[in-house]
């Protein structure tokens, strides 16, 4: 990717009711009302955030509080009543939640308490006062096998979190805030808790024919469909600093996928396909190239609201299809006006689904409503999609925003 262009500032103008692009002053606030006006949108706290923190809190403080508990009930009652059971799940519970040493101090304070009320009720020598401590003992030092155990566990993980992460960097960079003169946010939300990359990407790739974008879907899961993201990337980074036309690029492409597709075995063989949508940003015309190959179509938020879909004209298969029947890929040309926001994304978006199985509808969403960069318009439509679905999806989620910047600024 070409070194970006100097920073400047987040250009934004409010708009009133015009021809999309047409800068005008004093826009009516939209549909979202005046949460929905220009500016960040910051994201809502998980509700769920404050009780998970307490109820953790608390886990950490149990062991603790069991010794206290079964110390006074052992003080309070008759001898022939014991705490030892409490005693025990103290540094069991300590084991996977407390560090090496607080696990080990948990387990002696256990023991120090049993020892401690057996000498009170003078029967520290009997057979079964020896057992309990015994007991407890054997169980603290368990405890600290544990402990090792799992801390060996997280060690690994952890390790494994940092390759993830640095296979998501490799895979799936963050683009530059500006590149070509264009501001630029990518967003990755993938549907399986803790992951980091799945089958949706996304590229940017400056060029001398403009600032070329893809957003596409693989078929399947796992780390198949993540070697196939990493086929179409890398393809498409190498066909867009090279071919001359949109075409040109989806055709290699076709060709990279093809070559794929040859050395897999079973059903990826034979049914392996990426849908996609390309794009093409000249740098002084004013205009947008859009290619779509079986993907959702793109959205044009205009600067005072409005905002369109951009079906394909002529529709074509996916990509990795080609056996199927061949066609002219054909790009079609719409006006990118100065405020203009393009918004590509995969069908995590638009398939997204209430408790009653209504799609989230972007465009109605989004209508009425102006945001302040790119960042700020992907940070609105994740949170939605979060809400509209209940608080996760069953699909991954890859969203790239591209606007041709102009003038200052202003928030109301």
């Amino acid at each position: 990717m070409r070194p970006a262009e100097a920073e400047g500032e987040r250009p934004y103008a409010r708009s009133g009711d015009r021809v999309p692009g047409d800068p005008a002053p004093d826009a009516a606030p939209g549909p979202g009302g005046p949460a929905s006006l220009a500016g960040p949108v910051p994201p809502a706290p998980p509700p769920e955030e404050r009780p998970i923190s307490s109820a953790r809190t608390f886990v950490r403080l149990l062991p603790a509080l069991l010794l206290v508990i079964g110390g006074c009930y052992d003080y309070l009652t008759p001898s022939g009543f014991t705490g030892a059971p409490l005693f025990t799940a103290a540094p069991l519970i300590a084991a996977p939640l407390l560090s090496c040493r607080a696990t080990v101090l948990t387990g002696v304070a256990a023991l120090l308490v049993v020892v401690a009320m057996d000498i009170r009720f003078g029967e520290a020598l009997k057979v079964e006062s020896l057992t309990e401590a015994v007991t407890v003992a054997t169980v603290a030092v368990l405890a600290v096998l544990i402990n090792r155990l799992v801390r060996r566990s997280h060690a690994r993980l952890d390790s494994a979190w940092e390759i993830a992460e640095a296979a998501q960097l490799a895979v799936l960079p963050e683009p530059m805030e500006r590149i070509g003169g264009f501001e630029i946010a990518a967003r990755y939300e993938a549907a399986q808790a803790d992951a980091f990359i799945g089958g949706d990407l996304y590229a940017v790739q400056d060029s001398r024919y403009g600032v070329r974008l893809v957003v596409g879907d693989v078929r399947g899961k796992g780390m198949g469909a993540v070697a196939a993201v990493a086929v179409v990337i890398g393809a498409f980074r190498e066909a867009a600093e090279h071919e001359a036309t949109l075409a040109a690029v989806a055709q290699r492409l076709e060709r990279a996928l093809t070559r794929e597709a040859s050395r897999r075995d079973g059903v990826d063989a034979f049914e392996g396909f990426t849908t996609a949508v390309l794009a093409e940003l000249p740098h002084d015309d004013g205009v947008v190239r859009i290619l779509n190959r079986g993907h959702p179509p793109p959205l044009m938020l205009y600067a005072d609201g409005t905002v369109s879909a951009l079906p394909a004209q002529e529709p074509a298969l996916p990509l990795g299809m080609g056996e199927l029947g061949t066609w002219a890929d054909r790009a079609q040309e719409t006006p990118f006006p100065v405020g203009a926001t393009l918004l590509l994304y995969t069908d995590g978006l638009s398939e997204a689904r209430d408790a009653w199985g209504a799609f989230y509808d972007p465009v109605a969403g989004l209508a009425g409503r102006t945001f302040c960069g790119p960042g700020e318009l992907l940070c609105a439509v994740a949170d939605e999609v979060r809400r509209h679905s209940g608080g996760g999806t069953t699909d991954d989620m890859a969203l790239l925003a591209v606007r041709r910047p102009h003038g200052d600024c202003h928030r109301g």
